[in-house]
């Protein structure tokens, strides 16, 4: 799968819904931005996770839903939720 930024927005809500038992009317993208990740695992590893330390562009995509911000990370080729719930996931990889 490649994503744009418009396509991991998308994504990012379809996932956030399904982790919250919500619809996705319920979310909104309150920004998306252009950024430089310090890696390939765009700053957010998984648990255990080593990624190659290069330079990783991609977008930061923040949502908002019942009052609470989340935060995912994207590239052309993968997709993580920062910090959900004290942990980083990989949503599509």
């Amino acid at each position: 799968m490649s994503f744009d930024k418009n396509s991991a927005a998308e994504r990012a809500k379809q996932d956030l819904a399904e982790r919250l038992g919500i619809n996705e009317s319920e979310i909104s993208v309150s920004g998306i931005k252009e950024v430089e990740f310090p890696d390939m695992s765009l700053g957010a590893p998984a648990a255990d996770e080593m990624a190659a330390q290069m330079i990783s562009y991609g977008w930061r995509i923040e949502l908002e839903a019942g009052g609470k911000n989340y935060e995912y990370r994207g590239d052309k080729y993968q997709l993580r939720i920062k910090d959900f719930k004290g942990q980083n996931h990989v949503v599509v990889y």
